[in-house]
């Protein structure tokens, strides 16, 4: 089950970096994010409220809020400081740089993931889930040689530098992740870590970004915007509920996750008309053929 889950969450991150793309292009990206975080914790708001007025009603289910100690707060806020480092990373990465590109990029996170799930929680992969690892990182080699072609250079490149610190600050949110899921609620974490980066996203707001708002890029409002926090709710919803089964292996279920790259690789098509897809189609072929490889290793 918790494999399936991975899927679907995969899905819907997919469905989550298209709206992103089109949220931050040509746009402010820092209102865009706060706004990101502020419509995640309402989103859950009704499941908190639910949970204290008629507790009985969601008792039992993965809606269900519990109260937590002040103490699980403290793991909640560095949950939430190591995601908004991630986001800030990748947000203004994505504003500058092609879907097909920060697609594949993203989707090479996992290798960063699975080398602490080895170290850390002593996951051990067997031949087929090496196999696909190894597949992914042949196809981050490949990326590199179709973005110089769009006159992208992966050394020298400020936003690549970008993506990969927020990729590195992902891997080591995903690790987290799974302690904080077998130690406490899921959805309370969920809620309350979103809560968090919506309070330190506001003093970002107006510490950085409000006071200098007319010499940057001005901020435009897009519905896209809505539907970022939107798809980013789900997906996060079914992937931490997926991280509470104790069989489940971090490592792969990031791996999974990163077949979101399928849907947002179709999006840059689709939706913003990126080029030079013949070398990029050759890299998303090699993460299909890595995910399969993964597939057949948990069975």
């Amino acid at each position: 089950m918790w494999l399936a889950l991975a899927f679907v969450s995969a899905f819907f991150l997919g469905c989550y970096d298209i709206s992103k793309k089109k949220s931050v292009q040509d746009n402010a990206v820092i209102p865009v994010l706060f706004l990101n975080t502020l419509f995640c914790s309402l989103l859950l708001l009704p499941l908190v409220l639910i949970s204290r007025l008629s507790p009985d009603t969601l008792s039992g289910t993965i809606g269900y809020v519990p109260s937590v100690p002040f103490a699980t707060h403290g793991y909640i806020f560095i949950k939430s400081v190591i995601v908004l480092t991630s986001w800030i990373f990748g947000y203004f990465a994505i504003k500058h740089l092609p879907l097909t590109i920060t697609g594949p990029i993203n989707a090479t996170r996992p290798v960063m993931t699975l080398l602490g799930a080895l170290f850390i929680f002593g996951e051990r992969l067997n031949l087929y889930q090496w196999i696909g690892v190894i597949i992914t990182i042949i196809s981050f080699f490949l990326l590199s040689l179709s973005g110089k072609k769009e006159g992208i250079s992966f050394h020298k490149n400020k936003w690549i530098l970008f993506l990969l610190l927020a990729a590195i600050a992902g891997a080591a949110s995903g690790l987290y992740d799974k302690y904080l899921m077998q130690h406490f609620s899921s959805t309370a974490v969920q809620y309350w870590f979103n809560t968090y980066q919506c309070l330190l996203m506001f003093i970002v707001l107006i510490t950085l970004w409000y006071p200098k708002r007319k010499k940057s890029t001005p901020f435009e409002w897009r519905w896209s915007i809505l539907l970022v926090s939107l798809f980013l709710t789900i997906a996060d919803f079914v992937y931490f509920y997926a991280l509470t089964d104790p069989e489940a292996m971090i490592s792969i279920v990031s791996m999974v996750r990163r077949s979101s790259v399928l849907v947002s690789f179709a999006g840059g098509v689709l939706f913003f008309h990126e080029k030079n897809l013949k070398g990029k189609a050759i890299d998303l072929v090699l993460i299909i053929v890595a995910m399969f490889f993964l597939y057949l290793g948990t069975k």
